[in-house]
């Protein structure tokens, strides 16, 4: 007599498995953060270091300018008296400026009125300019970092406003010697 084995039934619930939202939310939203900062730091090595050239349509570029003529305008050491509360403080600075050569259109018009300070008379405003702007400073504006760079900004901008006529292009320090 052969019997079949018993079935076992298992009893089905209908209530539905519950999983903790939030861990679940929280690993989903770190998951995306995660992923996106390594796919971010990954694109952002490979562009920098070459390896990812980057393909970009423009518009045409306009044809540039030619570049104005310069000549370069290299002033006598200056010895000026510093701002500081000792008295004491003094720079000794080289200046070369870098002068945009006039347009010949321009020149020819400027010659009537004489407007234009020519040769020792321009040199002579170019420096008075700069003792003006350099007894204003201070030995420890001028050793901070980017002390340098504030002071050249500064004299570009005294020598545009009481010199519009001299088109200084840069200025640059042959020497520079601050004493306290």
């Amino acid at each position: 007599m052969a019997t079949t084995p018993p079935v076992i039934q298992a009893k089905i619930t209908s209530d539905p498995v519950k999983l903790p939202m939030m861990p679940l939310l929280a690993a989903v939203v770190l998951g995306v953060v995660v992923s996106t900062v390594a796919v971010g730091g990954f694109l952002y090595y490979m562009l920098r270091s070459g390896k990812l050239p980057i393909r970009t349509t423009a518009a045409p570029a306009a044809p540039a300018a030619l570049p104005a003529k310069t000549h370069m305008t290299t002033l006598e050491p200056l010895l000026v008296n510093l701002a500081d509360a000792s008295g004491t403080s003094f720079l000794k600075i080289g200046l070369t400026l870098e002068v945009a050569d006039p347009d010949e259109k321009a020149e020819k018009e400027s010659k009537g009125e004489g407007a234009k300070p020519a040769g020792r008379e321009a040199d002579a405003a170019v420096r008075d300019t700069a003792l003006t702007v350099l007894g204003r400073e201070t030995s420890e504006q001028l050793l901070a970092s980017g002390g340098k760079e504030h002071l050249k900004k500064e004299l570009k901008d005294a020598l545009v406003d009481r010199h519009p006529e001299i088109k200084v292009v840069d200025l640059f320090f042959t020497e520079f010697l601050v004493q306290r």
